[in-house]
């Protein structure tokens, strides 16, 4: 298939599950986003299983996991994600980019990252509306933290707490031992 540069959300939607799997959709052009190794899995999937209980219990959103979603034309799959139950009500079972962003993101420092690429994934996210970014990194054991608050630097000791989850918290180092 021949692809024309700029694609848009709606080339992207379109593009065969071949094409678009592992890759992300930024400034027009496909990003390969594959390459996770099996502890950023099991982070990713060590988080959804901590919160997701505790999220459906208390009816205060969904859960996601590598969902896409638009976020000013771009299309981003963070490792986790969190919506109320409003933009639940946005859903498209039939779209591969949900067309609003999430209000929780997280992003786990895969191999074929860097620092900057992070970075400006997290302040993309909040410029298009998300209200909290963690970025994990299994290597170094900290977290940084955004949303309309400021920013942190967080250790293994720090507490994974949120506003928009009233009531959970975990400590930091809790899923890293784990990996």
């Amino acid at each position: 298939m021949q692809l024309v540069s700029p694609l848009t959300i709606d080339d992207f939607e379109r593009l065969p599950n071949e094409l678009a799997y592992y890759h992300e959709l930024v400034d027009g052009e496909l990003v390969d986003v594959s390459g996770n190794t099996i502890s950023h899995n099991f982070l990713r999937d060590l988080l959804i299983t901590m919160l997701l209980p505790y999220v459906n219990k208390h009816k205060l959103g969904r859960i996601v996991g590598e969902q896409e979603y638009d976020f000013d034309g771009n299309a981003h799959g963070p490792d986790v994600t969190f919506f109320s139950p409003e933009k639940a009500k946005l859903v498209n079972p039939n779209l591969r980019v949900q067309r609003f962003v999430p209000d929780l993101a997280i992003e786990i420092v895969s191999q074929n990252d860097t620092f900057e690429k992070l970075i400006g994934k997290a302040h993309r996210y909040r410029k298009c509306g998300t209200r909290e970014v963690w970025i994990f990194s299994i290597e170094s054991r900290e977290v940084y933290f955004y949303s309309e608050r400021g920013r942190a630097i967080l250790d293994e000791h720090g507490m994974f707490q949120s506003d928009l989850i009233p009531g959970f918290s975990i400590r930091l180092g809790d899923p890293f031992d784990q990996l």
